[in-house]
């Protein structure tokens, strides 16, 4: 009996050490859901969304298992319900946001890193990164089913993932020369704690 007790007590205490904490879960949301909104040109109610269904898949980890488990289902399902048919197209065909999370040597790793310098902001904050806490996903399947999410009519010019050694572009505001290219404003980076009326979505 009590050997059976210690064995309980070790699994939970293994669970604690590898479940990702609160905070650690918001600040990878919060970077996973930015480049998603830059490559994926998200509405700012798609933004949201976006940041609320990655901290739900983000705070369901507790180990190897979990990362393309459950919760990594209901995180697509979710996201299907939240995207457009386009978007979500280039979202499955893009690995690091469609597996984002990896099990290597005991530890979780992100894989959005790959293609994006850790510390850089395309947007502002989403109103919800303060609020929201998580559990949408627990509450019913058909939540962002059920949920009014404003969605672009029709695809936008896609950006083109920068390099690692790129720094995030800034707002293009003057066409190139000799440019046969149609002006686009490309949302700049925020790297300041405020982030107040910068990149896509500004002021909010």
């Amino acid at each position: 009996m009590k050997k059976m007790m210690i064995l309980a007590m070790m699994m939970v205490m293994t669970i604690s050490a590898n479940a990702m904490s609160y905070n650690a879960a918001k600040n990878e949301a919060l970077f996973l859901s930015d480049k998603m909104a830059y490559e994926l040109n998200l509405t700012p109610a798609q933004y949201e969304a976006v940041y609320e269904i990655n901290l739900d898949y983000l705070m369901s980890l507790n180990g190897r298992s979990d990362v393309n488990g459950i919760w990594w289902d209901r995180r697509n399902t979710d996201l299907k319900y939240v995207l457009t048919a386009w978007q979500y197209e280039r979202y499955v065909g893009m690995n690091y946001f469609y597996r984002p999370v990896a099990w290597k040597s005991g530890k979780f790793t992100f894989n959005v890193y790959s293609h994006y310098k850790k510390g850089h902001f395309y947007n502002d904050r989403p109103k919800v990164y303060v609020t929201y806490k998580g559990g949408n996903s627990h509450k019913h399947d058909r939540f962002y089913a059920d949920r009014h999410v404003a969605k672009p009519e029709k695809p936008n010019v896609h950006h083109s993932t920068p390099k690692m050694h790129d720094k995030p572009a800034m707002h293009n505001t003057k066409p190139a020369a000799n440019s046969n290219k149609p002006t686009r404003e490309i949302a700049k980076n925020t790297t300041n704690t405020n982030r107040s009326g910068s990149g896509h979505f500004g002021r909010r």
